[in-house]
């Protein structure tokens, strides 16, 4: 769009611009309304704030999410020239604690307030999570008799449950005279976070209504949980209703059987045998996962989507914030042909991005491969090749948090459309698994693409600290604000700490972290002890705990790793003594857990794990593979397991002997022996482990993987480890 000086000249009326800037803004189209903003400022029209152009302007920057842009604008305008809209719509899009500022400057100001306000302003207090806040802004709705309307009670709810307060949640759900169903839904999201998904399944099947975020939080609460069966089964009723819930469109005729009908451009296909297609796949992956490796190769721009499109849903778009303001999605919808009086009802609900989209998250964070397998096939015979960028993007973190690299390589580099977030997932993908060489070289390709953020240099800063490049590292450091322009944050200060300590440079680490403009938290000072840890650093690491107690002093993780460098260290007085103090406080340690995945089922292990119902093989196991690991070299490092009350350094037969057989039965080990008892033979493993893993379980494994001929990949709570034929991925650097 070119604006002429003549057209300038003949519609240089304020009137004019900003209908056009308003039009703009409903729209969020930002190219047309710079232009306009330019035009504006060339005829001179911003000079004048009776014009309003400047908050049409404000409006436009809100709606497109340029806070800053806005900030600016609002500046600009005179208090007398600014209402309550202008307000809201800062608070719209703002930071949450700038959203809050300026909730308190209406206040203030007296300026009236309205449900719209007040849900963008609860938006604010619930994402930052404070259990304090959120009671406050309920008493101003409250005060400003605002609790008949159901959305801003929902926004209410959806803060308390934001916050961990589901009791005080649900005080206000019986309070509602008509719960919608994004009330429902709300309360279905916070049981299923904080009680679990039996509860939350409870809730779920009480729902006198259920729309496509319901399902979506229920699917994603069992995907997250380990629970893929229920959760394919819950995907089939979605997709395709219960036998006593399918719809058909009025006047439509039944099959020779009476069976309901899929209204398809292709053909006809009859209800249950898309319930039994649906089926057939699901056992198809459990029975046999590699069944399912084509899809990994189904984004590739050659491949075809078979004639699934009775799977295609004509659904709008949306956003997350525009569900809670407004109740959506209905389970009648109408036909998109005018010439069709009829109304459709569906039969079930279609997968559309925004349920892929979380589905795949709950698959990266539960390492659930078999339904982020499902979920892509689903997504190309639904969607095309193109399955957009943010499908695409999830596809690829997906891949790579479930250790299938290869995959969420051939996903990004046929994506035909990358934005910086696509490639943020790579080059992080990329970082966990150790390959910074690899993340250095895609970056100089990713720069002649999209422009690099803040996530890019973590992403780069962490790739450099698993790979133990640090002049590399050093390097990205000193570009991000000299040639990038980006901000450095106290988390690339975190990543640089970080990669100082694994190299060994812990005095550099140090003055690095105190010369930081900002004052360390604790997740520099908790790299920096690791690192002291690594490499034996007493002193240093005494200094570093004082100051992280004083920040977190629940935090057990920080005082084991002190303990056990006392006993390390000869001090089994010292580790001791500290933690009886832990214990006299009634503070626990985070038990390690380990996971893995057979035939579609999650199995959980914990150190010295006997709940499982095959305790009994999988020990037998245990003990057949130590002897076959002992014969391979294997020696238990006793410095990895401090027992309480008890030195390693005794020349107690009996106490060494305890300590190894602790080692044994940690939670890694007893995910193996499962892992091969239970799967065929020389077939990949992969286990989940929340804390990092040991040493000892470190060699251990990368002995297993040679005696038995499997690749191994553990992903621990830092990066990923891909055990082969005797050696690790990460070269025993992590």
């Amino acid at each position: 769009m070119r604006w002429s000086h003549s057209l300038i000249r003949q519609h240089h009326c304020p009137l004019f611009f900003r209908s056009l800037l308003r039009r703009c803004a409903r729209s969020s189209a930002l190219r047309p309304g710079e232009q306009l903003h330019a035009a504006a400022t060339v005829a001179g029209l911003l000079s004048s704030p009776s014009h309003f152009l400047l908050n049409a302007l404000l409006h436009l920057y809100a709606a497109c999410s340029l806070p800053l842009h806005a900030h600016k604008l609002f500046d600009r305008i005179p208090h007398t020239h600014k209402d309550s809209v202008d307000y809201t719509a800062l608070i719209r899009c703002s930071h949450p604690l700038d959203s809050l500022r300026f909730f308190l400057q209406m206040r203030q100001r007296a300026l009236p307030l309205d449900g719209v306000t007040l849900i963008c302003a609860l938006g604010a207090s619930a994402r930052l999570e404070d259990d304090s806040l959120v009671p406050q802004m309920h008493v101003g709705v409250v005060k400003f008799g605002l609790l008949s309307h159901t959305k801003v009670c929902n926004a209410v709810m959806d803060g308390y449950v934001k916050c961990g307060l589901l009791g005080e949640a649900r005080r206000v759900f019986k309070e509602i005279e008509e719960p919608s169903v994004v009330s429902w839904t709300v309360v279905l999201e916070g049981v299923v976070k904080w009680e679990g998904v039996e509860s939350g399944r409870a809730v779920f099947d009480s729902m006198p209504e259920r729309n496509e975020i319901a399902w979506t939080v229920m699917i994603k609460g069992y995907v997250g949980n380990g629970f893929t069966k229920e959760a394919f089964m819950l995907l089939r009723e979605m997709v395709f209703g219960n036998q006593h819930g399918l719809g058909l469109a009025e006047g439509s005729s039944l099959s020779q059987r009476g069976e309901p009908r899929f209204k398809s451009p292709l053909r006809e296909v009859t209800s249950s045998s898309a319930k039994q297609w649906l089926e057939e796949e699901k056992e198809r992956v459990f029975d046999n996962e590699e069944a399912f490796c084509h899809v990994e190769r189904a984004s590739h721009p050659q491949s075809t989507a078979s004639g699934f499109e009775f799977l295609r849903v004509k659904l709008s778009t949306f956003s997350i914030r525009q569900y809670v303001e407004h109740d959506c999605f209905r389970r009648k919808i109408p036909v998109e042909n005018p010439n069709e009086k009829e109304m459709l009802y569906s039969c079930g609900f279609g997968l559309n991005w925004v349920t892929l989209c979380s589905v795949l998250s709950a698959c990266s964070q539960s390492g659930d491969v078999i339904m982020g397998r499902w979920v892509h096939c689903y997504a190309v015979k639904a969607m095309g090749c193109d399955l957009g960028v943010m499908v695409g993007t999830s596809l690829v973190d997906m891949y790579a948090k479930c250790g299938r690299l290869s995959a969420a390589l051939m996903v990004f580099r046929h994506m035909p459309r990358r934005n910086v977030v696509a490639w943020n997932a790579i080059l992080g993908g990329l970082a966990m698994h150790g390959m910074g060489k690899v993340v250095m070289e895609m970056f100089d390709s990713m720069v002649e693409e999209v422009k690099p953020d803040a996530v890019t240099f973590m992403a780069l800063l962490s790739a450099c600290s698993h790979s133990g490049l640090v002049q590399q590292g050093w390097q990205c450091f000193h570009d991000m604000e000299s040639v990038y322009r980006v901000r450095r944050e106290i988390e690339h200060y975190a990543c640089m700490v970080d990669l100082l300590g694994r190299a060994g440079r812990l005095e550099e680490a140090d003055v690095l972290m105190r010369k930081m403009p900002i004052p360390p938290n604790e997740f520099v000072l908790g790299s920096l002890l690791g690192a002291c840890y690594a490499h034996g650093k007493l002193n240093l690491g005494e200094k570093i705990m004082r100051e992280l107690v004083q920040m977190d002093p629940l935090n057990t993780e920080y005082h084991i790793l002190l303990s056990n460098m006392f006993a390390l260290s000869g001090k089994a007085d010292k580790a001791n003594s500290l933690r009886k103090v832990l214990k006299s406080r009634g503070i626990k340690k985070v038990p390690g857990m380990s996971s893995i995945y057979v035939d579609g089922q999650l199995h959980r292990f914990i150190a010295g794990d006997k709940s499982h119902p095959r305790t009994a093989d999988i020990y037998m196991k245990l003990d057949d593979m130590i002897c076959k690991l002992r014969l391979a070299g294997y020696v238990p490092n006793t410095n990895c397991q401090v027992l309480f009350g008890c030195s390693n350094g005794d020349d107690c037969m009996e106490a060494l002997e305890e300590v190894e057989q602790v080692l044994f039965t940690h939670s890694e080990k007893l995910a193996l022996c499962f892992g091969l008892m239970t799967t065929p033979l020389r077939s990949p493993l992969c286990i989940f482990k929340n804390l990092r893993i040991c040493q000892d379980c470190h060699s251990a494994i990368k002995i297993a993987s040679d005696v038995y001929k499997r690749e191994i990949v553990v992903r621990d709570r830092y990066r990923f480890h891909s055990f082969k034929q005797g050696s690790c991925s990460c070269s025993d650097y992590w």
